[in-house]
């Protein structure tokens, strides 16, 4: 097989029956984005509708919308990508952390959203207000769920870039003498509009179009490409030549080897961090919490924990596609790096109307959670930052336009994210959202079960921790793994998001006694046991109708 490559010059490798699909399922989408604001209809004006679909969702409609949510353009661009560059490290730990994720969240999840449904909270700073008493504590996990969220936007606006680019779309179109990137400002306005005007439910009724047309895809891709390969076994044959040529490399240059099939010795402790941190913080994402509170029972909830590991599978499936890639000896699109690896490996492999269908669905399956994410980061800082801080007294409208303002603006920010940094360093910068994100869990997951932590010990921890992983992974060239040497501590790489949780946490249980005894008093705890009730109740059998339908 040829080896495909991309250079530039688009106007010679415009393909233009990919370019009229891809098109057509963009408008489509567009089009069910804007109808949205008519299904299940409620009160936009209301914050609690317009971004949490007023807490209606059943059982299909939330597993559609947590799987879009969580399976993204990173999944099928950027986790392949990894494994095609640098191998199993890099790749390969996505799939067991979503294993890990589903039997925590089971115990977890349906505690929170009973205690938000009965309070009306609408983000986990909701909650930690009420739970502490402390209206810092919650702007500190206000503002850590939005930074954290806006690289994995930014991830999903580049995946919309990747898909532009695979088809031989222009990226940067000359406008004045100045290179715009036209199109995805054009994607960036069509969701901003969309989302602006029809909320949670836009990405809800998207998704169930992105996930019928990523499975397609998905199911083309694993079959056919391995066929013509000639099976799994040339697969991985492939990835362990590429690993003998790397440690042939690297041992010339006295450096570790840049790739690696499988897991080396040294790589273990890096791998199962890596795998626990993003399980952990998987669910303390706004986005993903965001489409939880959107469920309108627990009885959902557990259903759709029990049903997403299918996504896993897929997951694990579509990873496999970072090694096909190698097998067939694709050279990836130009400027995109290793994330142009599996762009190549689908144009090589299947005719131009089917790449147009493959990069719609990637591009789509950006939009949902590029929504979600605006949507939940918006409600932090709408009921968190303005109304706690700027404006107590501001009735409902007012709450709904400042969110639906902050969305917009958030999107922004994540397109100028994208436009101007480093593109090949986007995951490592998603992986750095979740060193950050992680830090709000002994507040938000330990909340749920005591009050023993004082608030102040809560947020120097959480200080702490933001401060030493944000310095780790800098310090590290943007890298979330690093060794620990500090006095007689000594530890091989680990995941910063762990480690800076650990001291975060070590630093809070340490703190709690020290602030009760100087009298650091606690906070007001407006919830009481029986909120958390219902989360036990046992799950009844599925319905046949509109509840389990969603």
């Amino acid at each position: 097989m040829t080896p495909l490559s991309f250079e530039k010059g688009y106007s010679k490798l415009m393909r233009w029956d990919a370019i009229a699909v891809f098109i057509f399922f963009f408008l489509l989408v567009t089009v069910l984005g804007f109808v949205a604001a008519r299904w299940r209809r409620g009160d936009l004006n209301q914050i609690h509708e317009w971004g949490l679909a007023g807490r209606r969702f059943g059982t299909v409609i939330t597993w559609f919308l947590l799987g879009g949510d969580l399976y993204t353009a990173y999944t099928f661009i950027a986790v392949p990508a990894a494994l095609y560059g640098a191998g199993a490290l890099s790749g390969w730990f996505a799939v067991p952390y979503t294993v890990l994720v589903y039997p925590f969240i089971y115990v977890i999840m349906p505690r929170f959203w009973s205690v938000c449904k009965k309070h009306n909270y609408v983000t986990a700073a909701d909650f930690v207000r009420g739970r502490f008493g402390s209206r810092w504590l919650a702007l500190a996990i206000a503002f850590t769920g939005i930074l954290a969220t806006m690289p994995y936007i930014a991830l999903q606006m580049f995946g919309i870039q990747v898909s532009l680019e695979a088809i031989g779309f222009p990226t940067v179109i000359p406008i004045f003498g100045v290179d715009v990137d036209l199109p995805l400002i054009v994607a960036f306005l069509i969701l901003a509009a969309y989302t602006y005007s029809s909320g949670l439910r836009a990405p809800a009724m998207i998704a169930l179009v992105k996930d019928v047309m990523i499975f397609i895809v998905l199911f083309a891709t694993i079959i056919y490409i391995p066929y013509k390969l000639g099976g799994f076994s040339k697969i991985f044959d492939a990835a362990h030549m590429k690993t003998l040529a790397a440690a042939t490399t690297a041992k010339a240059k006295g450096t570790a080897p840049a790739f690696n099939d499988l897991l080396g010795s040294n790589q273990y402790l890096a791998y199962a961090t890596l795998a626990l941190g993003s399980a952990l913080a998987l669910f303390l994402y706004p986005h993903s919490l965001t489409s939880i509170l959107s469920s309108n029972s627990v009885k959902v909830i557990k259903r759709n924990v029990s049903l997403l590991p299918i996504y896993s599978l897929m997951l694990g499936l579509l990873a496999l596609l970072g090694y096909m890639a190698i097998a067939a000896k694709v050279k990836p699109l130009a400027d995109l790096g290793n994330n142009g690896s599996i762009p190549a490996l689908i144009n090589a492999f299947f005719p131009s109307w089917f790449s147009g269908f493959a990069f719609a669905a990637i591009a789509i399956g950006a939009l949902v959670p590029a929504a979600v994410m605006s949507i939940a980061a918006a409600n932090l800082f709408t009921r968190n930052i303005y109304i706690e801080f700027f404006h107590r007294n501001a009735n409902e409208t007012q709450e709904t336009n400042v969110a639906k303002m902050t969305s917009f603006l958030i999107k922004f920010g994540a397109l100028l994210f994208i436009v101007f940094l480093d593109k090949s360093i986007v995951i490592n910068f998603q992986l750095l959202g979740g060193v950050w994100i992680l830090q709000t869990l002994p507040a938000v997951f330990f909340g749920l079960y005591t009050r023993w932590f004082n608030r102040w010990a809560l947020l120097i921890g959480w200080l702490v921790g933001m401060v030493f992983g944000t310095w780790t992974v800098f310090s590290n060239n943007i890298k979330s793994t690093a060794p620990i040497d500090f006095w007689f501590i000594h530890v091989p790489a680990v995941y910063a998001a762990i480690s800076g949780v650990i001291l975060n946490l070590v630093l809070a249980v340490i703190l709690t006694p020290v602030f009760e005894m100087i009298g650091a008093g606690r906070g007001a705890d407006i919830t009481q046991p029986e909120d958390y009730a219902e989360a036990t109740a046992p799950v009844e059998p599925p319905e046949i109708g509109q509840e389990a339908l969603g």
